[in-house]
């Protein structure tokens, strides 16, 4: 098969949970043998196709951006171009320009939505989009869901649950370095051992201040990975004194990440909104065998993280909750062991590329078949199913 990959942004514009999504499944997919092309915009679209190993990127100029809803003139032409390629569509919710694109060019087309997440905090935008939104998801072959409790929890999945299915999203552990001996040597001299980490984009509903409050009183050392809009507020909080165990790296590389992850004791993410949808920090957390704490916010971060196995599951915007579920994992060294382990087995067994790629090719036929009465296979003439 031929599957096209819509998107508002992609790397190497934004480096985001979505973009991460993609480009595991693009690679996934090629393993089953399929082709996978990304369409996205890109406010320089020059050169106008990159290739990467997931896929060709085609990429249509900015024309403006409001409320993160990014919009493009040429795109209302360049994207009939790219559907004469593809056998199938997929594409990622939300984005409202995206769906535009799909009602004027591509109804008739096989395609697939993945819900990402609801609409949270634009509700202006909501109001208006949700027409344009229902007719969408309606006309759409099939609505993933990334897992059951974003399933039962949102709204508009509820509306559509006779054509959602539910595929988690994952990663596949070779795309990731391992890290050297030189780079742990400097990393344990910089920021020790046995530490509590977040590893993201420092966002508004990554629930910070509350990590930032739970760490007073705290025995053990938290550190924050990461840059983005809420960085000056922290360091703010930080320069008052409002937790002096708490250590700021800014960004950091992946090989970096994978040595603080090897370094800690646990994973914890705070987010306190349902704007975290999923959580694919939590994912590489459990592919590193670390245990985790999480908020339960109705999303897949509970589905990640499973409460009283692979880690705590507390109470958003809670600094004590969360405050005594690290130092029961810092008191107890063996239970943060045997959590860890549990998060390696459920990251195995449901967050692989792999698992991820091959529910997504059975999506395809699903909806090619129910489209077209076709079945596709990679590099073959389309045949009629009897």
């Amino acid at each position: 098969m031929r599957v096209l990959h819509v998107y508002k942004s992609y790397y190497p514009d934004t480096l985001g949970g979505i973009e991460q999504v993609i480009a595991q499944l693009g690679r996934g997919l090629a393993a089953l043998g399929h082709e996978s092309r990304i369409y996205t915009l890109s406010p320089d679209p020059d050169p106008p196709v990159i290739r990467r190993p997931e896929g060709e990127v085609h990429r249509s100029r900015v024309t403006a951006e409001i409320s993160s809803n990014t919009v493009s003139w040429r795109a209302l032409l360049e994207y009939r171009e790219q559907l004469d390629w593809a056998d199938v569509v997929h594409y990622q919710f939300p984005w409202p320009f995206g769906d535009l694109l799909h009602l004027l060019w591509a109804r008739n087309k096989p395609s697939v939505v993945s819900y990402q997440s609801d609409i949270v905090r634009q509700k202006w935008l909501l109001r208006a989009y949700t027409p344009l939104m229902n007719r969408v998801l309606e006309s759409v072959g099939l609505v993933v869901a990334t897992s059951p409790q974003y399933l039962d929890s949102s709204p508009v999945l509820g509306r559509l649950r006779n054509k959602v299915a539910v595929i988690p999203n994952g990663v596949d552990e070779s795309t990731y370095p391992q890290p050297g001996q030189e780079a742990l040597a400097r990393w344990r001299e910089r920021v020790g051992e046995g530490f509590f980490l977040f590893v993201g984009v420092l966002r508004y509903y990554k629930g910070l201040h509350t990590l930032l409050e739970a760490a007073r009183g705290f025995a053990g050392k938290v550190v924050i990975a990461g840059s983005g809009p809420e960085a000056p507020a922290l360091e703010a909080q930080l320069r008052a004194g409002a937790a002096p165990n708490v250590q700021l790296l800014g960004h950091v590389s992946d090989e970096d990440k994978m040595c603080l992850l090897s370094l800690c004791r646990a994973f914890v993410f705070p987010s306190h909104l349902r704007s975290e949808a999923f959580g694919m920090s939590l994912v590489e957390a459990a592919m590193a065998s670390r245990p985790m704490i999480s908020c339960d916010i109705g999303t897949g971060t509970t589905f990640i993280n499973e409460d009283g196995v692979t880690g705590w599951v507390v109470g958003p915007e809670e600094p004590e909750a969360l405050r005594g579920a690290m130092q029961r994992l810092l008191d107890d060294a063996d239970q943060a062991r045997a959590m860890g382990q549990a998060a390696r087995v459920r990251f195995e067994n449901h967050f692989t590329a792999a698992h991820m790629a091959q529910a997504y090719e059975q999506a395809y036929r699903q909806v090619a078949v129910a489209r077209t009465g076709t079945f596709l296979e990679s590099g073959q003439k389309q045949e009629r199913i009897p």
